[in-house]
């Protein structure tokens, strides 16, 4: 590992010159190979499908471990769309003349070295590689066992890209061993490594956090809210409450708490509650809600702090927006929450009030996503207030520097 960090640390020194039109013949390149590669990729991550199904992955991981047409196609629509991005690379901004003369402004600049350690999710390889490469830094990717074979065949891919566009192949390093040890390791390594993003289950994520002496960007978990007001239109309100949770079941922007203020619940919940349990999912509810919508499991207490991803539902019924906030703020993982109306006084109080890195009005959860944002795809979610917050795009793996221009002054 500390040969790997001595190699990422050259290459990052070398990124941090490559001009746009380089690193965009990389990117695309990168997205030809793994359109031309797809029966590879579909037959290696067959292996870790079977692996999985072997050693008991849920269904939740086993659905982002898989890789089909589809999940192969948006790979590469991903690669496509970052290199259509703006490099911020070298963007000045804020730039004025001070009265001594000097002109001063800030220029984007790369973080450097990033260590990307996550799980299940192939397709992350690909995001992450190109993600960082855009703008300018050198990665080291660690993914979970369960997608050895896959995140291999992508890794080839990448340093296909690299190679037709000239730039050092240690920008991208996949690591190949399932030593978890390896892990241990990079989050140590501060002299070669500048930033760690942990994407996986809480139990990866906590023990970066307890492991790390690198800076980290993340998110621990997912605990989203729809509160549906009730100045809310009531066609909206299904709709919307419907898709945050049954669009896909297993992502961190899925809604997990379904919040219903007490004066439209006897005439939405009904039918609300048919559609999710036509769909198989559970619902539990607080006592007003087993009350109107019979044959549900009552909420417990732990049940306000979970994040599920699965295909189950807690439904709380709330007395109005002051007593949704409250809830959102005791019970919310400051990851996405959403609120339904039409009471645009109330909107603004929720968009102001509510303090997580996305906010909704009239709008499902799951556009918390780099993709909806536009901003390609995403490195991850950061649900901390420090450097980046929400979807983390280019901009979010770049930092700033003063630059100062003069001409011969000195300060007196």
């Amino acid at each position: 590992m500390i040969g790997v960090g001595r190699k990422a640390r050259a290459a990052s020194l070398l990124m941090a010159q490559a001009d746009t039109a380089r690193k965009d013949t990389a990117l695309l390149a990168m997205a030809d190979a793994i359109e031309q590669s797809a029966s590879q990729l579909v037959s290696a991550n067959s292996k870790d499908l079977e692996s999985g199904a072997r050693h008991g992955l849920d269904d939740a991981l086993q659905d982002r471990l898989t890789l089909n047409e589809q999940r192969i196609a948006a790979m590469a629509e991903g690669l496509r769309q970052i290199a259509a991005l703006t490099d911020p690379v070298g963007e000045i901004s804020h730039l004025a003349y001070r009265p001594s003369g000097i002109k001063v402004g800030r220029m984007r600049v790369p973080l450097g070295v990033i260590g990307i350690i996550y799980e299940s999710r192939p397709n992350v390889t690909a995001d992450a590689a190109g993600l960082c490469l855009k703008a300018g830094n050198a990665a080291i990717l660690r993914g979970g066992s369960e997608a050895l074979h896959s995140n291999q065949a992508i890794s080839q891919c990448i340093q296909q890209g690299l190679e037709k566009a000239g730039l050092p192949h240690d920008a991208i390093q996949v690591i190949e061993t399932t030593d978890r040890a390896a892990v241990d390791e990079l989050l140590v390594m501060k002299d070669y490594v500048d930033v760690i993003v942990p994407r996986g289950g809480k139990g990866l994520i906590e023990h970066v956090i307890n492991v790390s002496q690198i800076p980290i960007i993340k998110h621990l978990h997912g605990v989203c809210h729809v509160y549906i007001d009730d100045k809310a239109d009531i066609k909206k309100a299904i709709d919307i409450a419907f898709n945050a949770k049954t669009q896909r079941y297993g992502t961190c922007n899925t809604m997990e708490t379904l919040l219903v203020a007490q004066d439209v619940a006897e005439r939405l919940l009904p039918e609300l509650a048919g559609m999710y349990q036509a769909e198989g999912v559970e619902l539990r509810g607080c006592k007003q809600t087993c009350d109107i919508v019979t044959g549900i499991r009552e909420a417990s207490d732990e049940d306000w702090d979970t994040e599920y991803l699965a295909p189950i539902l807690s439904i709380r019924i709330v007395t109005g927006l002051d007593e949704a906030i409250e809830h959102i703020h005791i019970h919310g993982s400051n990851h996405t929450d959403a609120i339904v109306t039409e009471d645009i006084g109330r909107a603004r109080r929720f968009v102001r009030e509510v303090d997580s890195s996305s906010v909704m009005v009239n709008a499902s959860t799951r556009f918390a996503d780099g993709y909806e944002y536009g901003l390609g795809a995403e490195i991850g979610i950061s649900t901390d207030k420090l450097h980046a917050r929400g979807p983390v795009g280019l901009e979010g793996l770049t930092s700033q520097k003063y630059v100062v221009f003069g001409d011969g002054h000195i300060r007196q």
